[in-house]
């Protein structure tokens, strides 16, 4: 598993419609797998969720990659993303590359 959290300024709608389009489109296997909005009642702070899902050909297995963006009060928006599902191990984690990879994608779009 790998993790990169980090604090985002702009809008929050582009930061999302960024990341979504720049990991399917940064991978010919990346899917957008599942997606969760959360707005409070007082409209005042939200929550997105997204998980992606692709084939990592180093590893030759499939990575996930869980995306949170979060602002409350139209301050900076706290972003997490971690990967997950990259090992072949039953026990320990081995061969992680695909893991990594899929993590510096990420970074790339939020650079």
């Amino acid at each position: 598993m790998a993790k990169l959290e980090t604090t985002l300024t702009g809008s929050f709608d582009e930061w999302l419609r960024r990341i979504e389009e720049g990991i399917i489109s940064g991978s010919a296997s990346a899917d957008l797998e599942d997606a969760s909005d959360f707005l409070s009642p007082d409209g005042r702070s939200r929550c997105s969720v997204r998980v992606f899902e692709r084939y990592s050909m180093i590893g030759q297995n499939r990575v996930s990659l869980s995306v949170t963006l979060f602002q409350s009060d139209g301050g900076p928006i706290q972003c997490s993303a971690i990967t997950s599902g990259g090992s072949q191990a039953v026990f320990f984690k081995i061969n992680t590359w695909g893991e990594d990879t899929f993590l510096e994608k990420f970074e790339e779009l939020v650079e």
